[in-house]
């Protein structure tokens, strides 16, 4: 069954320059596998897709159940020079936990 990313995890995002870091932490430890499988730096990158002039790399961080994920060319030159609402990405988070992702029964 496909679920919104919010129903099995939480996020956080903020600025680097004009990159923008999106933090991703499972509400259960027991998500976090399934959060390692559904979220690749390429289906990250495809939801953001018009979005961004750079890649998207993937850190895991297991001792915290959670991922980073670095959005590389997201904020327009970053929030100082940025003609973005958004120029220090606080609401890709958001974005990110309405990607829909497949999830087994059991698992919510």
């Amino acid at each position: 069954m496909r679920r919104k990313l919010a129903e099995l995890a939480h996020a956080r995002s903020g600025d680097k320059g004009d990159t923008a870091n999106v933090g991703v932490i499972a509400r259960r430890p027991e998500h976090y596998p399934l959060l390692v499988t559904e979220l690749t730096a390429e289906r990250v990158a495809r939801h953001f897709a018009g979005m961004l002039t750079g890649g998207v790399e993937r850190f895991e961080l297991p001792n915290l159940h959670a991922l980073n994920f670095l959005l590389h060319g997201a904020l327009g030159g970053g929030g100082t020079i940025s003609l973005k609402t958004d120029a220090q990405g606080k609401t890709l988070s958001t974005a990110l936990l309405r990607m829909e992702i497949e999830v087994p029964d059991e698992t919510v």
